[in-house]
């Protein structure tokens, strides 16, 4: 396996070639990246977790708010690193790693220092978060320039890749951790913290805030509460959480079962939807097919579980499925956990649109060699959807006996993160729950 230190300079290369592309088609001599700084809460003196700008982090592995990087093609970048005198916060040390060799890194104080130091007499993009501190010193986030870097970012270099497998790996083993957790009777709480400890991560650190759902609260998909106390009974457990490394990180859905039964049997089959579906993970495929073929396959599990009376396309057609399944098939997955250009049907912005009645899929383009997606199939017994389907004429589709002993539940995701290469996919998820 190569070290992300040895793929990281061909990887700056990649990135260096995009940016001077984008640059020079829209006529900008280069760019400045901010690597942003906290937001502050209001009415108060404390910041917000410090969230850097993906941009910056593309280039900089290392991260600490204040940063401005300056990228001109044909030069090397500029890295000006903030480092205050400051006695009421550890300030951040100075990097010395290995990439920072192919950077002319300075040391500066504060902001006004950067911008004495940047070159004079150029037109610069400036590619971040506004803020005061770089007003003045470019055009912010020019369209002409942003839509090709984040349509090209969709594919990601060797580096990303292993960066990718390695928070992964760092994911695995906290789910690990929490699947034990939840079998020794923890309460969601109590899980979180096993999470974070087995990451290696401060909650702060983690690409989002992890879904940590016993029995019912699974069929909520982004549910956001942590219980402090253990349920009475344990059905089953939901954890949809990730693992960070150098910027990038994963997004893991695994579900449980108490014990053999109904429920176990309905997870067992959204688990092989699931290989399936990643197995259609490949250059050149319309990601859009493979989210409607995870429908078709949906309305055979319905069937086959005794939930719905048709199936495969009959199921479909007549939106049984879409009661069991709102959401898409999963998006880009790289810098952000939702990956900027997903929509995006071409490199000046344009959009592709979504396959009518399928509102929340978040990437319709076609696949190419590199993109990372996620594959995340679920069956949820969600009881806003399922008033709605009683409601219409799908009632008479539905077992609803079967749907009461399963509501219980909550609800099924199973998520992988997947890279499209020409020899096959290589799935990160399995790939690591293999090495945990």
């Amino acid at each position: 396996m190569a070290t992300t230190e040895a793929l990281f300079n061909p990887h700056l290369e990649a990135v260096a070639g995009h940016f001077a592309r984008a640059l020079e088609a829209a006529a900008f001599d280069g760019a400045l990246i901010p690597s942003g700084e906290p937001p502050m809460q209001f009415a108060d003196d404390q910041p917000y977790p410090f969230k850097a700008n993906p941009r910056y982090r593309q280039w900089v592995p290392e991260a600490s708010p204040g940063c401005l990087l300056a990228v001109e093609p044909g030069r090397r970048p500029l890295l000006l690193f903030r480092q205050e005198a400051d006695y009421w916060h550890m300030p951040p040390s100075i990097p010395d790693a290995p990439w920072t060799r192919a950077y002319d890194l300075r040391i500066v104080s504060d902001a006004s220092e950067a911008r004495a130091a940047l070159p004079t007499g150029r037109r610069w993009a400036l590619l971040g978060e506004p803020a005061p501190a770089w007003d003045g010193l470019g055009e912010a986030n020019p369209a002409a320039v942003t839509a090709p870097l984040d349509y090209g970012r969709a594919a990601k270099t060797p580096y990303e890749v292993e960066c990718l497998a390695r928070a992964s790996l760092a994911g695995a083993r906290a789910h690990r951790a929490a699947e034990r957790a939840w079998r020794d009777g923890a309460s969601e709480f109590a899980i979180h913290l096993e999470y974070c400890r087995a990451a290696g991560a401060r909650e702060e650190d983690l690409p989002y805030n992890s879904i940590v759902a016993c029995n019912e609260h699974g069929a909520v998909l982004h549910y956001q509460h942590l219980d402090r106390q253990a349920p009475a009974a344990r059905r089953s457990f939901l954890i949809d959480a990730g693992a960070p490394y150098a910027g990038y990180g994963s997004d893991i859905t695994r579900t449980y079962a108490a014990g053999p039964g109904p429920f176990a049997d309905l997870v067992a089959a959204v688990d092989g939807v699931q290989r399936r579906l990643a197995s259609l993970v490949a250059p050149g495929r319309d990601y859009r097919d493979i989210h409607l073929e995870a429908h078709r396959l949906i309305g055979g599990v319905l069937a086959d579980c005794g939930l719905s009376r048709v199936r495969d396309d009959d199921a479909v057609d007549a939106g049984v499925t879409r009661a069991f399944f709102p959401h898409g098939i999963g998006h880009l997955l790289g810098l952000q956990v939702h990956d900027v250009g997903g929509l995006m049907a071409d490199d000046t912005g344009a959009l592709r649109p979504r396959p009518e009645g399928h509102p929340f899929l978040r990437l319709t383009r076609d696949l190419a060699e590199g993109f990372v997606v996620t594959i995340e199939p679920g069956v949820y017994f969600i009881d806003l959807l399922l008033a709605a389907a009683r409601a219409d004429r799908r009632a008479a589709l539905i077992d609803w006996d079967r749907v009461e002993a399963l509501r219980p539940c909550g609800g099924v995701r199973i998520e992988d993160n997947v890279v499209a290469l020409a020899g096959g996919p290589r799935n990160l998820t399995r790939e690591a729950f293999a090495a945990t």
